[in-house]
């Protein structure tokens, strides 16, 4: 008996995990990539149910200041706890107030309204998004937000809070698609903001075909960027080609450069006319 017994207390305990993961709409292959428990706030609708007491099942939702109204306990401060928290503290308010002598509380988070991220930048919609399932991820909430602007940089800054503590991270957008090694796709939690700073550029004038910005990608040099603008008009010229470049204090330094010289964010190149 004391065998059986023990079978089915780890059979609920894994039914109950279940329920919490299909109520989420999570796969349980990325259960694991779930840091912690889902820390409860205002707006989120939660599904309470008590082992064999179907009358004491309770679909609500958290209030402004964080609170719910149970049957027989009134009003419960949930906001800011964990999900097993909750269950633990709704389990011992049954308890203690002898209602029930060993009650097994299930909470499942059915809606997820009270944690929000910020998208802001160089992104198609920029704003503030709910955290709609427990463990979004940064690749998530580009998607919600349009993705990138076409003059949107690589690299995408993280920043928020972690156990208390200043949080910023920055991560590599097309190696995190590509799915290169080392790469990440960070969880997000409850007030991150995530921003996209304008592309880098390299501005071309002179004998070009399309003189103005360039955006500067990874690696170019002056043959690329000239490519970029069209290549050179009949009068240009690849003897001489000049970069105008801004050093450390500031002051703008002009070098003659060659066509394999790699360029940096703001340098503007010059194209002279042939003499010939």
């Amino acid at each position: 008996m004391m065998k059986l017994a023990r079978h089915q207390g780890i059979a609920l305990s894994m039914l109950r995990m279940l329920w919490v993961l299909l109520a989420l709409g999570w796969p349980c292959a990325r259960a694991a990539d779930t840091p912690g428990d889902y820390v409860l706030a205002a707006g989120d609708v939660l599904h309470i149910t008590v082992y064999q007491s179907p009358d004491l099942t309770l679909d609500t939702r958290v209030t402004e200041s964080g609170t719910i109204t149970y049957p027989l306990l009134g009003p419960l401060k949930l906001g800011g706890l964990s999900v097993a928290q909750a269950e633990a503290a709704i389990a011992r308010g049954l308890r203690d107030g002898q209602f029930i002598k060993e009650p097994q509380v299930t909470v499942m988070v059915t809606q997820v309204r009270g944690n929000q991220v910020y998208a802001l930048g160089r992104v198609n919609k920029p704003g503030r998004y709910a955290i709609d399932v427990v463990g979004m991820r940064l690749s998530e909430l580009l998607a919600l937000a349009g993705g990138i602007t076409p003059d949107g940089g690589d690299i995408a800054a993280l920043t928020g809070e972690r156990n208390g503590q200043r949080f910023q991270s920055q991560v590599d957008v097309p190696a995190l698609y590509a799915g290169r090694p080392g790469s990440e796709d960070p969880v997000l939690l409850n007030g991150d903001v995530l921003y996209i700073d304008r592309a880098p550029m390299v501005y071309i004038y002179g004998e070009v075909q399309k003189p103005g910005a360039v955006r500067l990608e990874r690696g170019m040099n002056v043959m690329k960027a000239l490519a970029a603008g069209g290549g050179l008009t009949a009068r240009g010229t690849q003897r001489g080609v000049q970069v105008h470049r801004r050093d450390t204090n500031g002051k703008v330094q002009a070098y003659e450069a060659q066509l394999t010289s790699l360029l940096r964010d703001g340098d503007v190149i010059y194209v002279r006319e042939s003499l010939f």
